[in-house]
């Protein structure tokens, strides 16, 4: 999931800055290939908006970059849609690049062919604006993107006649590999759910075009469109965002202090929802370690969800958390037991068996444990054997849930995952196109892979007394609180 809220809430550290809004970059002996950038927060408890229907109003991030590397798993950076349906990031347009805009035909609005008339980079404050299914826009106040009632801007200036943009305005766009000719839609996945103002400048990049317009990010946007998250600090969204980590090294002293505060009423808080807490990194930081115990001793309720192994290392706080009922319960990604496909999918993570160790010490030390089969790749991890062996493994460590979520590619995730899928999987690239049209597979494609799962929990007695009608079960979840639905979880 996304934390829009905590965005640029850091001082720098070092006084020479290499990286616009960041410090200088550090690098350890044991992390060969990796950067770091140390940043002192401004804030750390991250406020979720209610309209965006999450399952916890609170959140923190201690990391910002994953080293991870799993290829379902990096930010984007802002693709535009060119003439042929496929997408370029806007920093590499060019003058004269064909593009798609729309125009008004017969009373429909439509995609056209148009070019790239000019192509600039300026410096303005930046806002951001998340939708419904997560995508963050991020842009000056003066930019503009089509609505149900027309072009708004960002962002209401007082003392000028404009409209900006509120919570509930739908914004208007496209189906991914959408062609001239096809009509551009609001639906409820382009619902705003949150503005923003990040309170800094950055750079962005403008284009001016045949059409006036253009497709950024699925959206009919109009001038100024900005890089979201590692890349408007000009870090790539690939390689850069596995192996440059921005660390809040104040991130337990901030904790104290905004837990004391008087405003502060006690909310739970879910780790491990952008990032993970117990990356490699946190071995040497043990940032994550002083936010539980902090959490801790304040009788702060919190849940993690992960897939460090590393996570056993505070088996002694997690436990007495749990005996407090403060730590609602710990959640392990495990996707695959299948080692090929550990190996090509999620490269710089712990091995699958290796987490399932984690959850049966978690488990042994009276903690509530749950397995996310997640993210499910459909024809590569969602073979029945595949799954079973998942399932059965989870069911022997002790885990009280499994979860299963299917591979989502939302806008910017997919720019990541299909070239890896045709350079790896070339033979699946046409199904996968078939089944992703939009951000999520075919809920019949879901529902199938769900049922399977639950029945194998069934067969090896998972998920004991959470039964609804019919031969599916509703997600069971892994701690008190509702699990993440597929779209929250932008760990994975």
């Amino acid at each position: 999931m996304a934390d829009a809220a905590q965005r640029l809430r850091w001082d720098t550290v070092e006084q020479e800055s290499a990286l616009p809004g960041l410090g200088q970059r550090i690098t350890h002996p044991e992390f060969a290939g990796t950067e770091f950038v140390h940043v002192r927060a401004k804030s750390l408890l991250n406020h979720v908006p209610a309209a965006a229907g999450m399952p916890f109003e609170w959140t923190i991030n201690t990391y910002r970059g994953c080293t991870h590397a799993c290829t379902y798993c990096a930010a984007p950076e802002t693709p535009v849609m060119l003439a042929d349906g496929h997408t370029r990031q806007i920093q590499h347009l060019r003058k004269g690049d064909a593009i798609l805009g729309t125009r008004l035909v017969s009373g429909r609005r439509v995609l056209v062919d148009t070019t790239v008339d000019d192509h600039w980079q300026t410096t303005k404050r930046a806002y951001a604006v998340t939708l419904a299914d997560g995508r963050r826009l991020v842009a000056s106040a003066d930019h503009r993107f089509l609505a149900d009632g027309g072009w708004r801007y960002v962002r209401d200036v007082e003392g000028r006649q404009r409209s900006g943009l509120t919570p509930g305005a739908r914004l208007v766009g496209v189906a991914t590999f959408a062609m001239p000719g096809a009509t551009v839609r609001s639906g409820p996945e382009l619902l705003v759910v949150g503005i923003e103002d990040l309170g800094v400048e950055i750079p962005m990049y403008d284009i001016t075009t045949g059409t006036g317009d253009f497709i950024a990010n699925g959206v009919v946007s109009h001038n100024c469109f900005a890089r979201p998250t590692h890349t408007y600090l000009d870090l790539d969204a690939g390689r850069d965002f596995e192996s440059v980590i921005v660390v809040k090294i104040n991130a337990v002293e901030r904790l104290r202090a905004e837990l004391r505060k008087p405003s502060w009423g006690g909310h739970h808080v879910a780790l491990g929802t952008n990032t993970d807490p117990y990356q490699r990194c946190e071995g040497r930081y043990r940032l994550t370690r002083g936010v539980i115990e902090t959490l801790t001793e304040a009788g702060n309720p919190y849940s993690l969800l992960t897939k460090g192994t590393l996570v056993t290392r505070d088996l002694d706080v997690l436990a007495d958390a749990a005996r407090r009922g403060v730590c609602t319960g710990v959640s392990m990604s495990i996707p695959t037991l299948d080692e090929d496909v550990w190996r090509g999918t999620e490269p710089g993570t712990p091995n699958p068996r290796r987490r399932l160790e984690a959850i049966a010490a978690l488990h042994d030390a009276g903690i509530p444990t749950g397995v996310m089969v997640a993210p499910i790749i459909p024809g590569i991890s969602d073979a029945p054997d595949q799954l079973e062996a998942v399932v059965k493994g989870a069911v022997e460590a002790g885990a009280d849930r499994i979860t299963p979520i299917v591979l989502h590619l939302r806008p910017g995730v997919r720019e990541q995952f299909l070239p890896w899928l045709e350079r790896e999987r070339p033979d699946l690239l046409e199904r996968y196109r078939r089944l992703y049209p939009r951000s999520y597979a075919p809920k019949v494609e879901q529902q199938r892979i769900s049922r399977l799962l639950y029945r194998l929990a069934d067969r090896h007695g998972g998920n004991r007394g959470r039964r609804v009608r019919g031969e599916e079960r509703l997600p069971a979840p892994a701690v008190p609180a509702s699990p993440p639905r597929p779209e929250q979880l932008a760990l994975l």
